[in-house]
């Protein structure tokens, strides 16, 4: 299996407003580091599993509309607890189907596993993945 990782980051405000999340019940910051990971079973005859440069487009136009938003004010989290898994599933969803729409031109066709992965801290992680 090869794969081609690129990553970006996203600045965001929201609040987790369930008990169970102590302190980051009220409004805070989060600055994430976003890993996209594409998955292929070969490479072209080029050598490429997929183009890089299309991937980190993506993954940038992906967090466009997330980044320096209140995740709360946004219609399309309206009654959702953003928490990292959570955002890490929402990217996942809004890249493969970037890639079902022909964003990574003919390479696209290849990827058959997606990694979404986002950073909170040097010591804490999240992640989704699942096949295409």
């Amino acid at each position: 299996m090869f794969a081609v990782e690129v990553r970006d980051h996203m600045m965001i405000a929201h609040s987790l407003p369930r008990q169970v999340f102590g302190p980051a019940q009220g409004m805070h910051g989060a600055t994430f580091v976003v890993d996209a990971a594409f998955f292929t079973e070969d490479i072209d005859d080029d050598g490429l599993a997929i183009d890089i440069g299309l991937a980190t487009q993506i993954l940038s136009e992906t967090l466009k509309p997330l980044n320096y938003q209140n995740l709360d004010a946004l219609e399309i989290f309206d009654g959702k607890v953003t928490t990292t898994e959570f955002l890490a599933r929402h990217i996942f969803r809004e890249i493969a189907g970037r890639i079902a729409a022909g964003a990574l031109g003919t390479g696209g066709q290849k990827v058959v596993r997606l990694k979404i992965q986002l950073h909170e801290s040097h010591v804490a992680r999240a992640w989704y993945e699942a096949d295409l």
